[in-house]
């Protein structure tokens, strides 16, 4: 068996940024997959999104997998403009289909952080001043 979700997912995606790791499990279905990320917590569902897929437009994870673990995090901490934010990021990263869904994700986090906190990953917001030099 796969001990964290990010194993699972790299057994049947693999990994851009390294080997996919012998796997004892035998068979994979993506519904195994499917039901264990349906169940997992946030922090779990992060990491894998976070270590598989670093830089938005990256990674093996088919982008159903990315839109459906976004939702389940959202689901979980529906507070939290960063998650909206990056969540907004992957949506439009991914095709114009879902560009309404992340302008209303965008909005809802402005809505609760005017000030515009950065996605986790990313670099400072546009129109943000850079940090004088040390």
């Amino acid at each position: 068996m796969h001990t964290t979700l990010t194993d699972h997912a790299r057994c049947l995606w693999g990994d851009e940024y390294g080997p996919t790791p012998e796997c004892a499990a035998g068979e994979h279905h993506s519904m195994f997959f499917t039901e264990e990320l349906t169940f997992a917590d946030p922090e779990a569902i992060l990491a894998m999104l976070r270590e598989l897929c670093p830089h938005v437009v990256d990674g093996l994870l088919p982008v159903w997998v990315r839109n459906l673990a976004y939702r389940l995090v959202l689901l979980q901490r529906p507070d939290d403009p960063a998650l909206m934010r990056e969540a907004a990021l992957h949506l439009e990263a991914h095709g114009p289909s879902w560009d309404g869904i992340a302008e209303d994700l965008r909005g809802r986090a402005d809505a609760l952080d005017p000030e515009g906190c950065v996605p986790w990953g990313h670099g400072p917001r546009p129109g943000t001043p850079s940090p004088p030099p040390a």
